[in-house]
This record gives C-alpha cells, sequence and structure tokens, in this order.
C-alpha cells in the first residue's frame, strides 16, 4: 500500500461537475490500493470574490482578520468534497489547517511552515478514511489562522508529501504537464516528460505560473517526486519533477516571461567600501525585494548600480532612495518603467557554448532591444520592453525549439 497526496487548484474543484471528476481521481487511487490525503484550493475565484468584498470594507484591513476571511475559501471546498465522496461509498474527512494542525511563523498573509502534526491525519486513514486537507493556511502558536500567501496550497500539498514520507505528490490542475513555454502565447511548445527541481524553480520564479515556487524548493530538499497532471484529461502521465541528469540534445527546458518589472539606476553612487551593502540592506529593512543587479567597473571615485523591482515597489523605493541620497552619496535616481524580464532556463546552459549568442540572435533578428542581461549556470534572463515580451518570448522559442 502506498501513500498518495494530490492537490487540485481552483479550477479543478470550481463546481459539483468538476468536484465528481476530482471524486473520479481520487477513487482511482483507493482502487490501486493506495491511502490518499487531498488538499484543495478554494473554489473558482472564491478568494478572489472574498477580497473584494473586504476591500468594500477597507483597503487596509487588519492582517490577522483578512487571513480569517480568506480562509474560509478552503473550508467550503473540503466539505463539499468530503460530502461527495461519502456519497460515493469512499469514507471521507475533511480537515482545516487548524484541525491537522499545520503550524505556521506569525506572519500574516504570507506564513512558513514551521511543522505539521501528522497524528490525525494517520488515525483517519488507518479507519480508511480519504484525508481532505484545506490547502494555503495553518495556524500560528498564538492560535490564530495564518495564510500562505496565493499559491500556498502547493505549498500545503508538498509539506504534507515531504512529512508523511509520500510515494508522490501529484498537482492537479487545468493542464496536462510543465511545457516549453506558455501554450496561450507560443505556437508548437513541447510538453516536457521530466524537469529537475533547479529548473522547475527557475521557471516558476522567473513567472511561470504551474507550480508556486515555494513547494518546488521543499520537494528538492525533502526528495518528493512531483507530478503536474491535468484534472481533466483521464490518463494524464504529465509532467515529472525530479532529480535528473540534463539530455545531451536538450539544452534549454524552458522560455518564460515575468511583467510587471521596473528598473532602477543609483547614478554616482560614493565608490567606498562598504556603500553598496548599506543600499541593499537599506531596501531589505524596507521589505523591498530586488532582483538583477548590474553594477559598474569601482575604478572611479563613483560608480552606478542598475537594479530590477517589481512595478508595485517601484514608488515606495524611489521615495526611499530619494530620502537617502545625502547619507548615501549618491548623485542621481534614475528609473525606467514598463518593462518584462524574458528567462531561457535548462540545466544544458553551462556545458553548451553559443547558447546566448543564440538567444541574442533572436532578439537582433526581430528588432528587440535588451535593457539589461543577468546569468546562472541555468538561466540567461534580459529584460525588454513589456510590449515586445510576447514577441521576444515566441523568437526565442522559436529558435531552440523550432518555428
Amino acid at each position: 500500500m502506498g501513500l498518495i497526496v494530490q492537490k487540485f487548484g481552483g479550477s479543478s474543484v470550481a463546481n459539483t461537475e468538476k468536484l465528481e471528476m476530482v471524486g473520479g481521481h481520487i477513487r482511482k487511487e483507493v482502487e490501486n490500493g493506495n491511502q490518499v490525503v487531498v488538499v484543495v484550493s478554494a473554489q473558482g475565484k472564491t478568494t478572489d470574490r472574498l477580497i473584494a468584498e473586504e476591500s468594500e470594507i477597507t483597503k487596509n484591513p487588519v492582517k490577522r482578520e483578512h487571513d480569517v476571511l480568506v480562509s474560509t475559501g478552503e473550508q467550503i471546498t473540503i466539505s463539499k468534497l468530503a460530502i461527495l465522496l461519502n456519497k460515493m461509498g469512499q469514507k471521507a474527512v475533511s480537515l482545516t489547517g487548524w484541525q491537522v494542525p499545520i503550524v505556521t511563523n506569525s506572519e500574516h498573509t504570507n506564513s512558513r511552515i514551521r511543522y505539521i502534526d501528522n497524528h490525525k491525519i494517520h488515525e483517519y486513514l488507518s479507519a480508511g478514511n480519504v484525508v481532505i486537507v484545506a490547502g494555503f493556511q495553518g495556524i500560528d502558536e498564538n492560535g490564530d489562522i495564518t495564510t500562505l500567501g496565493r499559491g500556498g496550497s502547493d505549498t500545503t500539498a508538498v509539506a504534507l508529501a515531504a512529512n508523511l514520507k509520500a510515494d508522490r505528490c501529484d498537482i492537479f490542475t487545468d493542464v496536462d504537464g510543465v511545457y516549453s513555454s506558455d501554450p496561450r502565447m507560443v505556437e508548437n511548445v513541447m510538453k516536457l516528460d521530466t524537469i529537475s527541481y533547479d529548473e522547475m524553480l527557475e521557471l516558476s520564479s522567473m513567472g511561470a505560473k504551474v507550480l508556486h515556487n515555494r513547494c518546488v524548493e521543499i520537494g528538492k530538499k525533502y526528495g518528493v517526486p512531483i507530478y503536474v497532471k491535468s484534472t481533466f484529461e483521464k490518463d494524464s502521465i504529465g509532467t515529472l519533477v525530479a532529480d535528473k541528469e540534463p539530455f545531451e540534445d536538450l539544452v534549454i527546458s524552458g522560455v518564460t516571461k515575468d511583467d510587471y518589472i521596473s528598473r532602477i539606476t543609483v547614478v554616482g553612487l560614493e565608490n567606498k567600501i562598504g556603500r553598496t551593502y548599506q543600499l541593499f540592506k537599506l531596501l531589505a529593512e524596507n521589505l523591498i525585494n530586488v532582483d538583477v543587479i548590474v553594477q559598474s567597473f569601482g575604478e572611479h571615485i563613483t560608480k552606478d548600480i542598475a537594479f530590477t523591482v517589481k512595478m508595485n515597489d517601484l514608488g515606495k523605493t524611489l521615495e526611499i532612495l530619494e530620502e537617502n541620497k545625502e547619507s548615501l552619496k549618491i548623485e542621481q535616481v534614475l528609473h525606467c518603467e514598463n518593462l518584462s524580464k524574458v528567462s531561457i532556463i535548462g540545466l544544458g546552459i553551462a556545458n553548451k557554448p553559443g547558447v546566448a549568442s543564440d538567444m541574442f540572435e533572436a532578439l537582433y533578428e526581430n528588432n528587440i532591444n535588451m535593457h539589461m542581461i543577468s546569468t546562472s549556470e541555468i538561466k540567461i534572463s534580459v529584460l525588454v520592453n513589456s510590449n515586445e515580451a510576447d514577441m521576444a518570448v515566441r523568437a526565442i522559442h522559436g529558435k531552440f525549439f523550432g518555428k
């Protein structure tokens, strides 16, 4: 007998008809002799609706109460699914995050899991139940409800799989696996049979919406095999996310983009030991997440540093820098809005000469200008104008995967 964790997202549980399809996937695993733990999201756009209703009251709610409100969506789903399975003749029991309990820190709206007490889950499984757990939520040591941030149900599922030492974690969604790019944007995309944790983590961080990056981190740390499958295809094989060696003939695994990026250039920063540290320490203290960083050669009295932040952090970042221009010895702060980060990701990048050249050639052939470049062993990213980002993704994908 194996133990399988299955996770179903909002589109997979949006109505009763889709819940019945979910029930079919669960029963299939039970009939195969497996114990099953299910993690679900709120139905459809329930969370968005709750947030919209909240905003009718205030745009700045107390975070503790916000978590109490938005966690109710998953509670509705777990109870409906448990009712459905019991009607089908399959014993099932629902558990909220705090009934498990999944214990988190106290950072409301974006909490981190500290530990999971799995005794209750094992008791219900031993009694022949399918255990249905509300995703996205937990409880802190003060007894307050917390949430894990948007996309947190993926994190709940993989964390439970790691804690329960499950054979695998199946993430069911509305696509049948991980593709070389977004099928809605690019024609002739290739579905990947397997992708490494590192590649999937980069894809998730760079804008791919298939998996939440925190769940991939947990999967890698604890060696949890993760399958991305389609809820709506009966025999979906999906894509396996696990450790793997790079294929000789597959240089890159995917092309993705991340929108709503802004570039900030700090001009004339005093070229003195510690100034760069002071700059980024100040941003970190104000919870500004910085991504790509490029510094000019520090051979003169001053140096320039360019870095990127999300558009929703731009105003706050500019305000902080202007307020601290004198103390940091900054001459000028410039910024550029409406940029997108286009990236290629693949284990083969480090060992294949000419990958960057091919990427840049694709952009040149389509007259697309690059504002910044960032590289790592498995990733090359460029900043382009947002209105050219889709064209850039298609051009680069065509270069590596064919038209």
